[in-house]
């Protein structure tokens, strides 16, 4: 079965607030929910953090338990575990995807992005975000071109991995 997502996609979202999870990741969100299984509708969890934050992140049941591990490894009462379990756990929403492969947003986390007639996914690994289209092209797209500008052409961003490795 699929673990991480891949792919970029454009969904409509209608009036309710419902948008349809592209096949490919509902594969991911079904893997990653140890309670899942044929029948069943794969569960997940949405942070939508601080004003900061201008997309939702959504994490398989599994990703979010590491996540949730590892914060709880933290010093209990210390700053960083409160600030932590506030941004990961306070300012999130556990949901699953409905029977007909829809997420429903709700109308405070759809305000939070701007979001309205469209949506656009992103996978990001293990993870994958929703954006309004606009603000990703806006945010994103101008990050990542800003970065590339820092290479020669004939950058291969494959030679970074080989760095990580102590290569």
């Amino acid at each position: 079965m699929a673990r991480r997502f891949r792919g970029e996609f454009h969904q409509k979202v209608d009036g309710k607030g419902r948008v349809s999870i592209p096949a490919q990741f509902r594969r991911v969100l079904e893997s990653g929910d140890p309670g899942w299984s044929d029948g069943k509708n794969p569960e997940f969890v949405i942070v939508y953090g601080d004003h900061r934050r201008s997309y939702l992140e959504c994490y398989t049941v599994g990703a979010i338990d590491e996540v949730d591990d590892q914060i709880a490894d933290l010093p209990r009462g210390s700053v960083e575990r409160r600030m932590l379990e506030r941004l990961f756990s306070g300012q999130s929403l556990s949901t699953n995807v409905d029977e007909t492969g829809r997420l429903v947003l709700p109308a405070k986390l759809r305000s939070k992005i701007g979001l309205e007639a469209e949506a656009f996914f992103i996978a990001t690994g293990d993870t994958f975000q929703i954006w309004k289209p606009e603000t990703y092209d806006a945010e994103e797209l101008a990050k990542t071109e800003a970065w590339l500008e820092d290479f020669p052409d004939d950058f291969d961003p494959l030679t970074l991995l080989d760095k990580s490795r102590g290569g």
